[in-house]
């Protein structure tokens, strides 16, 4: 608890801190209580089933000071990660006239607008990024990103995962702007075929100032990720052997009593 001051009153105004309200509030038996509660629980219930929950006339207002331009930005993150990237580009192929459904060509055409993107964002595609980058030598194999503690097979082979900070915040922007794009088109119903989809990137692309990717790259997606892999077992084999903190505390604890042991040994 802490006490505010106002100018031209003598009595100190108590106010508590966020955690303390929200413990509180999840306490005390009130309507007051009981009226929070339920707003606080409509919450938790969004955000575990759509797994967000947003205040919009918060955010609508600029009440939310910057933390708009944050949501942003892990909107951008989310929607240029390779699961959610896949399935809005396969939307998005889904509409063209020429579209047949499990057609080999919907994995080619995923790669040539990944591709594309990745060498606009940073100069190499995603097959480049992960045979150049990908060493068990670096610390997290040379991973910028990745879930939990320490990289896993799932990690290795996504480019993404390799890229340095504005590197990513390019490719986030790039992902972003084309979509929003080829989303407008789909709304338009602009009849496109696959080559067109490849020719409006193409032409989004050079209208940035990036640089354009203009064949297959330099290595192949087999290659790369062949060559991510072999790293990956190697990390593995270099990790295992690492003393993890607990046990260099053991160690160092031993040490100290086996010191006092002899200590009193020599007293005797």
């Amino acid at each position: 608890m802490h006490f505010l001051h106002i100018a031209n009153s003598d009595k100190p105004v108590a106010f508590f801190s966020l955690d303390v309200i929200i413990s509180i509030g999840y306490r005390v038996k009130s309507i007051s209580g009981t009226q929070f509660r339920i707003w606080a629980n409509e919450r938790i219930k969004e955000y575990l089933i759509k797994g967000f929950s947003l205040n919009d006339d918060l955010l609508k207002e600029a009440g939310g000071g910057s933390y708009w331009k944050e949501l942003l930005e892990r909107i951008r993150d989310i929607r240029s990660s390779e699961k959610v990237f896949y399935r809005q580009i396969l939307d998005i192929y889904g509409t063209s006239i020429d579209y047949t459904p499990k057609d080999a060509n919907s994995l080619l055409f995923f790669q040539t607008v990944q591709n594309k993107m990745h060498y606009a964002a940073h100069g190499h595609t995603a097959a480049e990024v992960l045979m150049e980058r990908a060493n068990a030598e670096n610390p997290f194999m040379g991973m910028t990103t990745f879930e939990g503690k320490k990289p896993k097979k799932a990690d290795v082979t996504v480019a993404k995962n390799y890229l340095y900070e504005d590197e990513i915040k390019i490719l986030n922007r790039v992902v972003t702007a084309y979509l929003e794009f080829a989303e407008l088109q789909a709304i338009r119903h602009i009849p496109m075929y696959m080559s067109d989809w490849i020719k409006k990137l193409d032409d989004f692309i050079i209208l940035s100032g990036s640089e354009l990717l203009e064949n297959a790259g330099k290595v192949s997606h087999l290659e790369a990720t062949t060559k991510a892999m072999l790293e990956f077992e190697k990390y593995k084999d270099k990790i295992k052997n690492d003393i993890s903190r607990t046990e260099l505390d053991f160690l160092e604890n031993m040490k100290k009593i086996q010191k006092e042991l002899k200590k009193d040994g020599g007293q005797k």
